[in-house]
């Protein structure tokens, strides 16, 4: 059965979103998704489902949570194949070695266009750098993420949608969990 990653966005994150996550694998058991797991507290899920609709996956995702945890949140899917490659089109190769932790990948809906992907590195004004493909940014935080002006609201605002974020270390955990997933099922 393929493994896929569900991100999800703000939740356990600055005292917003709390949700527990035995509670999430619990409920994504429920929902028909296989050997549901976790990675961290902050909203990272790797489970098998026969079912491969990202957009379906997603809805019954955050349509279960609220209805049955009360938490509002979004969920970002993506299969393993897709993971692999967004690990592979990594543009800050020397960063993901160097300082893996500052080199920063945002899921977004869609592929943004490209007048936004300009704007968005126009609204660059310190040290940090940003790439994209397909619908994920790259983004090196070289001063760190959290002194950053470059925050998620920024990003989200020139890219025109929403995303999530996770560094360079949690990326690479997720793929390996993801890849042992379809082994242990």
């Amino acid at each position: 059965m393929p493994a896929f990653i569900a991100l999800l966005r703000a939740v356990n994150v600055g005292g917003t979103g709390a949700l527990s996550m035995e509670k999430l694998r619990l409920l994504a058991g429920r929902v028909g998704l296989t050997d549901p797991r976790t990675l961290g507290q902050s909203g990272n899920l790797v489970f098998g489902s026969a079912l491969s609709n990202e957009p379906e996956l997603e809805r019954r995702l955050r349509d279960a949570v609220a209805a049955s945890l009360g938490v509002e949140t979004e969920f970002f899917v993506r299969g393993l194949p897709e993971w692999r490659r967004v690990v592979a089109a990594n543009p800050f190769v020397a960063e993901a070695t160097s300082d893996p932790a500052r080199l920063h990948v945002t899921a977004l809906r869609a592929p943004p266009a490209p007048s936004s992907w300009k704007e968005l590195e126009a609204a660059v004004v310190g040290n940090e750098r940003v790439g994209g493909h397909g619908r994920h940014a790259y983004i090196v935080y070289p001063d760190g993420a959290g002194r950053s002006r470059l925050t998620l609201g920024l990003i989200e605002r020139k890219l025109v949608m929403r995303g999530t974020s996770r560094n360079w270390n949690t990326v690479l955990k997720l793929e390996a969990l993801a890849a042992a997933h379809g082994t242990s099922i």
